[in-house]
């Protein structure tokens, strides 16, 4: 099919299918339900495709249980139960590898739920293939290859929430947590579109299996529920991707190269929805316009705030410098960024988790993909875009979806913005008059502390576009280069300034009261812990089980250590952390050596079996370094290390080497540490910068010394 607008198939899209029917889903109260009433209607296959995928989270909430026909509300087995009834339904789980990266907030090694015990039609894999640092991030869900939905909005925990966002929502919880408000959009789709979006989906399941699926034969029956209501009809679908490319595979940016286009065709208004704003290219292609005599009007809802205090300080801080430069060029006033608020919610935040696009009455687009630099390049990303063309039905449709996310925004009916905008022209005008009320859109100014901003890095090192090898990764974030006797110069002056940045990362860390780790772990937790164990003659066997047990469950290590110096001072605190810490890691080492190689790959990906043989050629050197760029989770690089057989003299000098500079910073610092916990002030800044300053000074002095040597015992590779 083709199309003579901006979707170009073969230049800024992988496919333009037709569709019967298009549906926008606000918020994860609509799509889980359309999406269960449509699992519902299923009789031969179903792809689920995801970032992270939580077999206990709810489809549906308190009151609505009638509506899964008698079936478990809880996904897994919500699953498990349909296609034990349903005979010859398949259905296919496809899930990101590298959950353990963020296991403090996914479900713990999802494949023990839905991999065993799981009915024999229930097919769950973990897919690892893709580049270093990179992560499949489409979300998709494709029923019989006749109805698929496509947007921001995972099967995982702490995404369910209604359009009212409201402050106490007693069914916003999940796992026995309780969540802030979410905003976020799903697209449905059916016909041509959706056969096309299965086969995407076989192929990724093709690519990580090496097994191939066959398509579903068509039938009359469309599984599209009667109570979802159409929002466009007869329309063309563009399909958009981002793939990095991986063994052999060419690399994909049809998602930036669509941006890039229809930023450049808009001529009243663009209209953006996202989780992030960092992406360089679109950041430009925006700028040109602003800088325009009359180019269109600009208006970006983000969210108050990135999600944790690790991604606001290095996310955070590139998006601040990005949204300053488009204000410099703004010189007629058409750029707004707002924020999405409400009456009472504060200290709360909206989390805008949206991916959407709406340029003029044309365009619309709705995907998986964020604006930032990974979703142009390095991530997997799946995209659906609606062109209107001069089908004034359709520009309708368009404008109307515009319309009632802004009005979701602001508190008020649809009509109302539809009516102003129309009186007043202008998108920017329209808002600056509604807002204000309980439900409001704010301005969200680009602040970031100086001091921070002069020690993150440009985006290229946070928020790549581009894949890159193991080795260079590790190159990149260590302080000197990893081979013995490399030349001097050239690197240093980059490695001291990423060391620097490390400790700074470090001592972030410690700052847990930041983190979601804070609702259950604080300083007087911490304190009631010490003092029950403190003078025990057992607390040196209890401190040790405490590291190796928190090692197991993934636990943060560098919480057990700050743990550490609180009860037992600076020296006890340092030797017991040391002392703790080698125990965690020699434990998971001795479980990674006796499971094997095989069986790490199938608990951890195959793709950490890269970082495997990185290990295995680098000895000493490759797991201190390691310790120093934590590129993976510390048990996790245990696991491996052991799976490699690294000596274990190798892994133990390797780790005492790598992780005393920061368990001393910690450690020696506690107390201003605990003051910086309590009430952060400058002083206590000042403190904190002296800690990631030792740290940093400590690792480059460790680096130097082991440069001198040409080759280091134990450097040599084995196998």
């Amino acid at each position: 099919m083709k199309n003579s607008g901006i979707l170009q198939q073969g230049k800024n899209c992988w496919r333009l299918a037709s569709c019967g029917r298009a549906a926008f889903l606000v918020d994860g109260e609509a799509y889980f339900w359309a999406l269960a009433r449509t699992l519902l209607r299923a009789r031969q296959c179903v792809y689920i495709l995801g970032w992270d995928i939580d077999s206990r989270i709810r489809l549906v909430r308190d009151g609505e249980q009638s509506e899964l026909e008698g079936l478990p509300t809880e996904l897994g087995a919500f699953l498990n139960g349909l296609v034990a009834r349903r005979r010859g339904l398949h259905i296919y789980v496809l899930d990101w590898d590298f959950a353990m990266l963020y296991a403090l907030e996914r479900e713990p090694l999802p494949i023990f739920k839905f991999g065993w015990g799981s009915h024999k039609r229930l097919h769950f894999k973990m897919d690892d293939k893709h580049p270093v640092g990179a992560s499949h991030h489409q979300k998709l869900v494709v029923v019989d290859d006749q109805v698929a939905f496509c947007g921001g909005l995972d099967l995982a925990s702490a995404r369910w929430d209604t359009s009212e966002h409201t402050p106490q929502e007693p069914r916003r919880r999940d796992n026995g947590k309780t969540y802030g408000p979410f905003h976020d959009v799903q697209l449905m789709v059916d016909g041509e579109a959706a056969r096309a979006l299965g086969e995407l989906a076989r192929e990724r399941w093709r690519r990580a299996t090496g097994r191939r699926l066959k398509s579903p034969r068509q039938r009359g029956n469309s599984p599209w529920p009667e109570s979802v209501e159409a929002d466009l009809e007869r329309a063309t679908v563009g399909i958009l991707r981002t793939d990095p490319g991986c063994e052999g595979s060419t690399q994909v940016c049809e998602v930036k190269d669509f941006y890039l286009d229809a930023v450049a065709a808009a001529q009243s208004f663009i209209y953006i929805e996202n989780q992030y704003f960092t992406a360089q290219e679109i950041g430009r292609a925006l700028e040109r316009r602003l800088a325009e005599e009359s180019g269109p009007e600009v208006l970006l809802v983000l969210p108050r705030e990135c999600s944790g205090w690790l991604e606001q300080g290095t996310m955070g801080v590139l998006q601040a410098r990005l949204l300053q430069r488009l204000q410099q060029v703004d010189r007629h006033g058409r750029l707004k960024v707002y924020y999405p608020t409400r009456e009472g919610l504060d200290p709360q935040v909206i989390n805008v988790h949206a991916k959407v696009l709406v340029v003029d009455d044309k365009l619309v687009r709705i995907g998986s993909s964020n604006l930032n630099n990974r979703s142009m390049g390095l991530d997997s990303e799946c995209d659906l875009a609606i062109e209107a063309g001069e089908e004034p039905r359709l520009r309708r449709g368009i404008a109307a979806f515009r319309n009632r996310l802004l009005a979701e925004h602001l508190g008020m009916a649809a009509a109302r913005v539809e009516e102003t905008l129309g009186a007043r022209g202008s998108l920017i005008e329209t808002v600056e008059q509604l807002r204000g009320g309980q439900r409001s859109l704010a301005p969200l100014e680009p602040q970031v502390d100086e001091w921070l901003n002069g020690l993150i890095p440009d985006a290229g090192v946070i928020d790549p576009e581009r894949p890159v090898s193991f080795s260079e990764l590790v190159e990149q974030l260590a302080p000197v280069d990893l081979e013995a006797g490399a030349p001097r110069g050239g690197r240093s002056k980059k490695g001291l300034g990423f060391g620097l940045l490390l400790a700074a990362a470090l001592g972030l860390a410690a700052l847990w009261r930041w983190s979601p780790l804070g609702e259950w772990l604080d300083v007087e937790t911490l304190s009631a812990w010490g003092l029950a164990i403190r003078d025990s003659p057992l607390a040196p066997l209890v401190t040790l089980a405490a590291y190796v047990a928190g090692g197991f469950v993934l636990v943060p290590v560098t919480l057990l250590i700050l743990a550490s110096a609180l009860v037992f001072g600076p020296v006890a605190g340092f030797c017991y952390s040391l002392a703790g810490a080698l125990a965690s890691g020699l434990a998971s080492y001795a479980l990674g050596r006796l499971l094997g190689r095989d069986r790490v790959r199938n608990l951890a990906g195959g793709r950490l079996n890269r970082i495997s043989r990185a290990l295995a050629k680098k000895g000493l050197l490759a797991v201190a370094a390691i310790r120093l760029v934590p590129v993976a989770p510390f048990t996790v690089v245990n696991l491996v290390a052991g799976a490699s057989h690294i000596r274990p003299r190798d892994f133990t000098l390797g780790t005492l080497l790598g992780l005393a500079p920061g368990v001393l910073a910690i450690t020696l610092f506690e107390e201003g540490l605990v003051s910086a916990l309590k009430n952060p002030g400058s002083g206590d800044l000042l403190i904190l910068g002296g800690i990631g300053a030792g740290a940093a000074l400590g690792g480059w002095l460790l680096w130097r010394r082991l440069r001198r040597k040409k080759r280091l015992p134990g450097d040599e590779p084995h196998e």
